[in-house]
Parts: C-alpha cells; sequence; structure tokens
C-alpha cells in the first residue's frame, strides 16, 4: 500500500499546470515538467552558440543517447532503443523489415488495439497482408499459427486501462514462428515493464502520456538477436554504417541504429528528457502502487455516486485509467472543462479518468463530486448542442 514516507507528491510543485487544474487526462497528455521549458532553452541557446557544431556534440547521437534513458525505464539493455517521431512510424519501420507473402503473410491484433495502429496495418492488406482481429487477447492467443508474421498487441488497452495478458502471447507466437509487436504507450510509466524478461521482439511506445515527456518522442525496442539481422525497408541516412561519408548505396548501421531514419527531431528529445528523469527518480514500481491506490479510490467514489464504472476491477489487470458512463458523457466532459477538472471520452466507455502519481486524494474527490453535482443538477445540458455539432 502507498504510504505517506513514500510521498511522491513532493514531485508535484515540478508540474505548473497543477496549481490551476484537476489535471486527470495524464492517459492522453501527461502534465509538462517545468525543466521541459528549459530543456527547450537549452536546445535554442546551444543552437545559437554552438550552431552546426551541435550535431558532433551531442544531437546527431540523441536519437540513441535518449532511447537509452527510455530502455532503463522499460528493460531494453543500452543500444536497443531507437527515438522516433511516433509510433505509428516506429511500427511501420518494423513492418517494413518483412515481405508480407505467403505462407507467412498474416498481423493478429486485438480489437481494442489503437485506430492509429490498425490503420497501418490495413493499408497493408493490399501489399499482400492477411489481417486478422479478434476481440481480446484471448482471441489473439487462439487465432496464432503458423501463417502468422506478426502479432502487434496492446500492453494496456487505451479505451478501457485494461492490461493484456501478455506472457501467453508471446510464447505461443514463440511456438508459431511468429513476432511480437508489443504496443506500451499507455503503460510505459504507470505500469511496470520489463520488455527483456517478456521476450517481446519489438515494443513501441511514446512521451506524450505517463511518461511527461511531450509530443514528437516515441521509441522502438528491437530484441538485439532480431536487430543484427532485420534490414529494414523505411531507411533513411541516419540508418547507414558511415552516414556522413555520403556513399551511394545503402550499407545498414550495426544493431538498433539501422532501424534510424532521417534527421533526428532534436528539440523533441530535449524536451522528452525532462518527462524521463521525473520518472525514473520517482520509480515506475512506487508509482504503479501509488496508481492502484488512485484508481481504486476513484471507483470507490464513483460507485458510491451511484455511477457505473467499466475498469476492470481486478489490480492485476487494471492500468492507470478508470472509466465511468455519465448520461451524455461529452457533455459532462465540456462542464467539466469549464470547472478546472481536465479529463476525456471515448465512445462505447464514457468518461476516462486517469491521475498520475503528482495527484492527491483530495482532487480525486473533489472530481467525483463535480460529476455527481453536474448530473444531479443537470448542468451539462446546455453543452449538449454544442457536443452534438463538434
Amino acid at each position: 500500500m502507498y504510504e505517506r514516507g513514500d510521498d511522491l507528491l513532493a514531485h508535484r510543485d515540478r508540474f505548473p499546470i497543477l496549481r490551476e487544474t484537476t489535471y486527470l487526462i495524464n492517459h492522453s497528455l501527461g502534465a509538462m515538467p517545468a525543466a521541459a521549458a528549459e530543456r527547450v532553452a537549452e536546445y535554442a541557446r546551444v543552437w545559437a552558440e554552438r550552431g552546426i557544431r551541435a550535431w558532433g556534440e551531442g544531437w546527431w547521437a540523441m536519437p540513441l543517447t535518449v532511447g537509452d534513458q527510455i530502455g532503463r525505464i522499460v528493460g531494453a539493455p543500452p543500444g536497443s532503443v531507437t527515438m522516433h517521431q511516433n509510433v505509428t512510424i516506429a511500427e511501420a519501420i518494423v513492418l517494413s523489415c518483412f515481405r508480407l507473402e505467403p505462407p507467412r503473410n498474416r498481423i493478429v491484433y486485438e480489437a481494442g488495439n489503437f485506430p492509429s495502429v490498425r490503420y497501418l496495418y490495413q493499408a497493408h492488406a493490399a501489399r499482400g497482408a492477411e489481417i486478422v482481429v479478434c476481440p481480446d487477447d484471448a482471441g489473439v492467443l487462439e487465432a496464432i499459427d503458423e501463417r502468422t508474421l506478426l502479432v502487434p498487441i496492446t500492453h494496456v488497452l487505451f479505451k478501457t486501462g485494461e492490461i493484456q495478458r501478455v506472457e501467453p502471447i508471446v510464447q505461443r507466437a514463440r511456438e508459431a514462428g511468429a513476432l511480437v509487436v508489443l504496443d506500451a504507450y499507455q503503460s510505459a510509466g504507470i505500469v511496470p515493464l520489463d520488455v527483456t524478461e517478456l521476450d517481446v521482439d519489438f515494443a513501441v511506445g511514446g512521451s506524450v502520456k505517463w511518461l511527461c515527456g511531450g509530443p514528437g518522442a516515441a521509441w522502438l525496442y528491437v530484441r538485439p538477436e532480431l536487430a543484427a539481422e532485420l534490414e529494414p525497408a523505411l531507411v533513411g541516412w541516419q540508418a547507414h554504417a558511415r552516414p556522413f561519408a555520403f556513399e551511394p548505396e545503402l550499407e545498414y548501421a550495426e544493431g538498433a541504429a539501422r532501424f534510424l531514419t532521417g534527421t533526428p527531431n532534436v528539440p523533441a528529445l530535449y524536451a522528452a528528457t525532462a518527462g524521463y528523469d521525473v520518472i525514473e527518480e520517482a520509480g515506475v514500481e512506487r508509482i504503479r502502487r501509488r496508481s492502484l491506490e488512485q484508481t481504486s479510490l476513484l471507483t470507490r467514489l464513483l460507485e458510491a455516486a451511484g455511477f457505473e464504472v467499466g475498469s476492470v476491477r481486478d489490480p492485476d489487470r487494471r492500468g492507470g485509467t478508470v472509466t465511468v458512463r455519465t448520461p451524455e458523457f461529452a457533455a459532462v466532459h465540456a462542464e467539466l472543462a469549464e470547472r478546472g477538472i481536465l479529463c476525456d471520452h471515448r465512445p462505447d466507455v464514457g468518461l476516462r479518468l486517469g491521475p498520475h502519481f503528482y495527484n492527491g486524494d483530495d482532487e480525486l474527490e473533489h472530481a467525483v463530486a463535480q460529476i455527481a453535482e453536474i448530473v444531479e443538477t443537470g448542468a451539462y445540458e446546455r453543452h449538449l448542442g454544442a457536443v452534438a455539432t463538434h
């Protein structure tokens, strides 16, 4: 259980937005650490003062050096994680390593997979991929066979916050000769994750959510044994063995570097490390303990107020988000925002509330009291026309 001696609220002052809002939308965009502004200013200073020399003084290597920091958070060995613009690009690089030809051209994933990822694989149906969409993780486990090439599954489902059963899927994929791509966007930073121990072939994630790193800094882990042999077709000059030789023919770099593309997104990487620093300092195990206490409290408060909670009850299967159904939840969300309570909503599940380690219990109590008051008084009704046309 969470102990006051293990007080993660000591980090609260590092996040400016918490002074003005009840910030319960960390599953969508984590609060910005004040240090992120300092890092971006540092990027601007280096650019202004060092100019082109900055590439050789750290900028060029950032997709790997920042990747190593992510590696410490997700259990990846040094030199196995590269940084990219977003998860779609990261998974597209993985996909580009393979010919989508029978007899092994099946791609199997669950229906709850994030749409951007689903779109990527669907687009490759015209290029030879056979797409198999399963209702849940149990369905994925059953569908994997000797025709399966890739199993791009989600660690924590974005709509419901449910933790999927990854281990049996990885085992079944190994038996069938398939490769697992684990999307850890909704777990990294709040649910303990060790990609080496899980023995996944690839893992992807981003910094927008629980890592508090902002947009433009996604990551790709490739199992070192695979990285030594795969040759991605989505490639750029950073992936060349000697990029500054400007050779006309491609020769892949060694290891994870061959999964890089073009010139890196340097300012986003500067900004993202501020969030990673806080997560490393706080520790994901501690954050997870606190998260379980927070989601349990939210569930109790919401049910006591008479609402239907859709989140998983089993703490071993519950991520950092609590979902709750209210009447006209889009309008309730709009009224909450006007009252300085930031959350969001998704079709089929209702409101999503995502507290992080810097949120206090009083904020959770306040949010639930406001939801109850908004519904009881009908305060949400004035937003009905606006949300219907949004």
